[in-house]
């Protein structure tokens, strides 16, 4: 049986807050293979880890992201918000992120929009040895990042049940994965990825019967917000084979 990849949801954010180092190191602890975060700019153009367009949710600041320096989100807490234990977690930058992970984990660069694919890809350069997957609900930008980048590693999001077009679109990219919202995976679905050789990956799954129902199909992993609990139903460390 091939090896069940466990993308950690933001790092392990069921535990920690996400999109944070320390989100990122309890994944690994955990036994995740890879990390999944989301890349917002700066108004002064630096890549910084963070899901949402505005600040209020998962920090102490105030706005949309885009307005904000480098500088002025250094001094935010984004931490406390989760529980007083993770209180002054700062929010990462891209390149401190990558700097972290080297080539031990996989990581998965979800990008918004062009300005935001640009700035990751000028940060990648400096990563050579990265091991990295950049994927979007925008497909059109997707492939238009496949111009500038023949050989970067792609994935497609995908959230409505209109997913051949999603496949085709895929294939025809290079991509290297479908990421399926998990309701949406099915086994017609499944064998039009195989036979475009295409990975299948679906999120967010956090419920047991769910996990085990999409291994059964033949998904090839999952994104979850519990690495460490995914990876005790699968029964296998992370070199490891799984073992349902």
């Amino acid at each position: 049986m091939n090896p069940f990849f466990i993308w950690a949801h933001r790092g392990a954010s069921a535990v920690a807050p996400e999109n944070t180092l320390a989100a990122f190191q309890l994944a690994e602890a955990a036994g995740a293979d890879g990390i999944e975060l989301d890349i917002q700019l700066t108004r002064d153009g630096v890549p910084v880890v963070l899901h949402d367009l505005t600040l209020e949710r998962t920090t102490t600041g105030r706005g949309e992201v885009a307005r904000c320096s480098w500088r002025a989100l250094q001094r935010l807490d984004a931490g406390s918000w989760f529980a007083p234990a993770f209180a002054g977690e700062a929010i990462p930058r891209l390149d401190q992120v990558l700097a972290w992970a080297q080539d031990r984990l996989r990581l998965n660069l979800e990008i918004k929009d062009s300005a935001a694919a640009a700035a990751v890809l000028d940060t990648l350069r400096d990563f050579p040895q990265a091991n990295v997957l950049v994927s979007s609900f925008d497909h059109p930008l997707l492939e238009r990042l496949r111009g500038d980048a023949p050989k970067l590693p792609l994935g497609f999001l995908l959230e409505t049940h209109l997913w051949r077009r999603g496949v085709q679109r895929a294939a025809e990219c290079g991509a290297q994965s479908l990421h399926p919202r998990c309701d949406l995976v099915s086994r017609p679905l499944l064998a039009a990825c195989r036979q475009r050789a295409l990975a299948v990956f679906a999120w967010t799954v956090d419920d047991r019967r769910r996990l085990h129902s999409l291994r059964r199909l033949g998904v090839d992993g999952v994104f979850t917000n519990h690495p460490a609990a995914s990876r005790q139903l699968l029964g296998r460390s992370r070199s490891g084979e799984a073992s349902i």
